[in-house]
């Protein structure tokens, strides 16, 4: 049952270390944070008022299963993960996949939806690229009922066979994850040097049968180079059934440093892969992306997540151009807006909160993530970016 204390904003993250099958992975996740995943499951709005309905229709399980049996197809282990987490924390199955499949089920059978809850959510990102100074920050804006509902997770699986549709043996990664999602889905880095963001972008048409975006930013834990991340976004011969964006560059590329910003779109009107815009961002450069397309010509829903975004990047493009950490820091702790802050903590009624901010510095290869605003706070951890050592590497090739 949800608790019936009004916690405020925690100063507290849990961690969890883990190794295992993706069941046992999924298992552990489920068992360590069982009263968090019950907790949110209780209390989440969108869940309970709108997807488990829908779910007893028949046009609703329609969706459901078609995009259950294409994630089964294309990436079981995931699907295996998620079944440990269900089973570790003692909830059903269907709950956990119904928050993976976000609008996907109303959008299908009603078209855009019009909740105030749904389309409000989003986050800011923004890659600096300048000498001594590369690094990508995040603000993680979710709705309110996810603050104190998330935890780190940093696995390693190691697989006897190939996994899924891109062969994976093992994976080795430390995500930011809400309360019973997949990791992946917020901030993430993996044993490679792939380190990323992700923004909500908010399509206007989703598509049925496709793959939910946190099965592809679940993927991404497992890709090597920016070929294997292209390759996992387009997901060539199904593609994506919603939009999102992803902030990333690999801590071991060869050359400058580089950041890259993607865009994807739903593989609609027949499409069998999903839609891919990449910007990248040269040293002496920098970014910002927040909830919106910028390149792909792809309709969206328009309201309050377009709204809010619209005012965030007119904020930030008014303020100097980030050359550093401070900067970056400035720019998403901005509050300056009266009706859309960067750093959003409802104070004015929005929907939104920023749970958590993130700091991944390149150069000191440090991630420091911060419980409330960074301009006026110090980190609550700065965890490093272990990645396997290059001997290491060269022998599981």
């Amino acid at each position: 049952m949800p608790s019936t204390i009004e916690l405020g904003r925690r100063n507290a993250i849990p961690i969890l270390y883990t190794r295992g099958t993706h069941y046992e992975v999924g298992f552990d996740v489920g068992r360590t944070f069982s009263g968090l995943i019950q907790s949110f499951l209780s209390s989440y709005k969108e869940l309970n008022d709108i997807y488990l309905p829908l779910y007893e229709t028949e046009a609703g399980r329609k969706v459901y299963e078609e995009t259950l049996q294409s994630v089964k197809d294309n990436f079981p282990q995931y699907v295996r993960e998620m079944e440990g987490t269900a089973d570790g924390a003692g909830v059903p199955f269907h709950k956990l996949f119904l928050l993976h499949l976000d609008d996907i089920v109303s959008n299908v059978i009603h078209g855009p939806s019009k909740s105030q809850y749904i389309n409000c959510n989003g986050c800011s990102s923004i890659c600096c690229n300048q000498p001594g100074e590369e690094v990508l920050g995040h603000t993680e804006d979710a709705l309110n009922i996810v603050l104190n509902h998330f935890y780190f997770v940093s696995a390693h699986i190691i697989s006897e066979t190939p996994q899924g549709r891109w062969g994976v043996k093992e994976e080795r990664f430390t995500s930011l994850c809400y309360a019973g999602h997949l990791p992946g889905f917020t901030m993430s880095y993996n044993h490679h040097g792939l380190v990323f963001s992700v923004n909500v972008i908010s399509a206007k048409k989703l598509v049925s049968g496709k793959t939910p975006r946190y099965f592809l930013t679940r993927a991404m834990l497992g890709a090597e180079n920016m070929v294997q991340v292209q390759q996992i976004l387009r997901d060539k011969g199904c593609g994506a059934a919603e939009g999102f964006s992803i902030n990333m560059t690999f801590l071991r590329q060869e050359g400058d440093r580089l950041f890259h910003n993607a865009e994807v779109s739903p593989a609609a009107d027949g499409a069998m892969e999903s839609g891919l815009s990449i910007l990248t961002a040269s040293p002496g450069e920098f970014f910002v992306h927040c909830n919106k397309y910028l390149r792909l010509q792809t309709p969206e829903i328009g309201g309050c997540i377009m709204e809010s975004s619209n005012h965030r990047h007119a904020t930030m493009s008014k303020m100097p151009v980030p050359l550093n950490r401070k900067d970056v820091i400035n720019m998403l702790g901005d509050q300056s807006d009266p009706e859309y802050m960067v750093f959003r903590d409802s104070k004015r009624g929005e929907y939104v909160k920023t749970v958590a901010v993130g700091i991944f510095d390149c150069v000191a290869k440090t991630w420091s993530i911060y419980s409330d605003n960074p301009k006026t706070n110090e980190p609550i951890v700065v965890l490093p970016l272990v990645l396997t050592s290059e001997s290491k590497k060269s022998q599981t090739l």
